[in-house]
């Protein structure tokens, strides 16, 4: 008879008394044997983490020893030792709640493990703690996911991974009562958000607003918690530095997580005030990839705007506007997105207070208030403005006829190439093509009203901003759908402008013009890199959103 042999023997003999005592407490010799083998072969080993949780809660006075002995097969140099071990650690918590803190930092010590059976037996081990109390659970788990400055990097990611993974999914299942544990869920996520990158920022918005104390009937102040928990995110009490790029990226992520949240009600003010005071006024001097992402999250915030929101960023717009509209004596370059951004948003704000244009653009809106402020004369601010929204046109309509061109071109181009690379460049410079096309005509339809003395203004957000995903198929010969991250081989680079003076008969393959002309036909970021790495805090360093 084998050493191990005897060992098992020993095991189940102790077992089998425990089982059969009343009171079990008074068989230490037995809970210290079934210990001490815990010390001995592999197969004992793999007993013993059976036996010592199921008998943990009635020796109290052994409880150090039994863990450390666990503990130590969990440290186990053969994998099956480790696996039974693991499987045994949510027993210890059965009858002794208290103990669930820790075993969850056992746990969550355990999720860098590379073995997929160790790591499954982790994931189990920790789902059966978190359904047998999930407030107690998931408390100590959220304790991994903040940072300290002992954190390791690679287990806090883990455990970021784990509650991505494994809780979010099946939320309604472990968060009952709902509201209660929904409302704690929320909290310990806002104690988690010190240090985050981009990319977890957002996992972390994306399940607050999964849950229904967030859900479609929540009151509006709901909504307002959600964006000051995004608030506090960008950074909207630091002082502006405009070398800060990644501050200016934080901002715009934030900005266009809020968004949904401006929609059902919340205040946009703190977002508009940092907008208007901090970055509108060096707005020339930011890096040129930034400009067109704060043009266009400026453009997408401006339907949400209050009248009084309104009234104090439309001088700002306005001047924006002239400064991308050039005046047809000169030979100045124009960027046709930066020009749908500000049109767009000049017709929002300018629809919640529309005789605030009076001064600002020499227009004779009539609403009774001295605002209106008509006895005054503006009329060389409407010349002004007159001249630049005729020549916007004139080269957007030139711009049109070059890009309509180009895109039956192209057409040609498709049915004549041979391989897929071919075809590849080719759906892109349409797809380009197509989005410039989609500018030209939203250029169009802003300025058309803009030249009557009492203009509308347009209040809506049906237009289909040329950087958005097409919803409806276009009349044009084209139903590409527009939107998402850019091929590497786009041709439509960041930072570039287009000229107001183009050659005639130029090629029909409108790479350059649209290149130029254009910018922006991807969603936010196309300038910024990849910004969801790094931290900020605790000598950490966020790095790029």
């Amino acid at each position: 008879m084998s050493e191990e042999f005897q060992q098992i023997e020993k095991l189940y003999e102790f077992s089998e008394r425990l089982n059969a005592s009343k009171d079990k407490s008074q068989n230490v010799e037995e809970y210290e044997g079934i210990i001490k083998m815990s010390k001995t072969s592999m197969k004992a080993k793999q007993l013993a983490s059976q036996l010592i949780p199921r008998y943990f809660k009635f020796f109290p006075t052994l409880s150090t020893d039994a863990f450390h002995a666990h503990v130590d097969c969990i440290e186990d140099g053969d994998l099956g030792v480790r696996v039974q071990a693991i499987r045994g650690l949510p027993l210890f918590c059965k009858d002794t709640p208290d103990m669930i803190s820790k075993i969850v930092d056992v746990l969550v010590q355990l999720l860098n493990t590379e073995e997929p059976v160790e790591r499954d037996a982790v994931h189990k081990a920790l789902m059966s703690l978190i359904r047998q109390d999930p407030k107690a659970s998931l408390t100590a788990l959220f304790t991994h996911a903040g940072v300290t400055p002992t954190t390791d990097d690679q287990i806090r990611e883990k455990a970021l991974n784990f509650i991505r993974d494994k809780v979010f999914p099946i939320k309604a299942e472990l968060l009952k009562p709902q509201e209660e544990m929904e409302r704690h869920i929320t909290d310990l996520i806002k104690q988690s958000l010190e240090d985050v990158t981009g990319e977890e920022f957002k996992m972390f918005v994306d399940f607050l607003t999964s849950l229904g104390i967030f859900g479609g009937k929540a009151p509006q102040e709901r909504m307002q918690e959600l964006v000051e928990i995004i608030e506090g995110q960008a950074d909207l009490n630091a002082q502006f530095d405009i070398s800060d790029t990644d501050h200016i990226d934080r901002f715009i992520s934030c900005l266009q997580l809020a968004l949904p949240f401006f929609a059902r009600g919340a205040p946009t003010s703190r977002f508009l005030n940092y907008l208007n005071n901090h970055i509108v006024p060096v707005f020339d001097k930011l890096p040129e990839e930034r400009k067109l992402d704060l043009l266009k999250a400026l453009a997408d915030i401006s339907p949400y705007t209050t009248a009084q929101e309104a009234r104090q960023m439309l001088p700002s717009i306005v001047q924006l506007l002239k400064n991308y509209m050039p005046a047809r004596k000169t030979a100045e370059e124009m960027n046709f997105t930066y020009v749908e951004c500000l049109l767009y948003a000049f017709h929002h704000l300018a629809h919640k207070v529309p005789n605030a244009t009076n001064s600002l653009c020499g227009y004779k809106i009539v609403t009774g208030q001295p605002s209106d402020r008509l006895g005054e004369d503006f009329s060389e601010v409407n010349k002004d403005l007159t001249e630049r929204l005729t020549t916007v046109e004139d080269l957007t309509k030139t711009t049109m006829k070059k890009l309509t061109q180009g895109m039956s071109e192209l057409n040609k181009a498709m049915s004549a190439a041979k391989t897929d690379e071919e075809k590849g460049s080719i759906k892109t410079k349409k797809q380009n093509t197509t989005s410039g096309l989609r500018t030209c005509n939203n250029i169009l339809a802003m300025t058309k009203p803009l030249h009557a003395k009492v203009p509308s203004f347009i209040g809506d957000t049906n237009m289909n901003l040329s950087w958005k995903e097409v919803t409806k198929p276009l009349a044009s010969a084209t139903t590409t759908t527009i939107g998402g991250k850019r091929p590497a081989n786009s041709n439509n680079g960041s930072g570039n402008n287009g000229t107001a003076k183009k050659r005639r008969g130029s090629s029909g393959m409108p790479t350059q013009l649209v290149n130029k002309a254009f910018e922006g036909i991807s969603s936010y970021g196309s300038g910024g890199g990849n910004r969801s790495q790094g931290r900020r805090r605790g000598g950490r360093g966020r790095g790029h959103w």
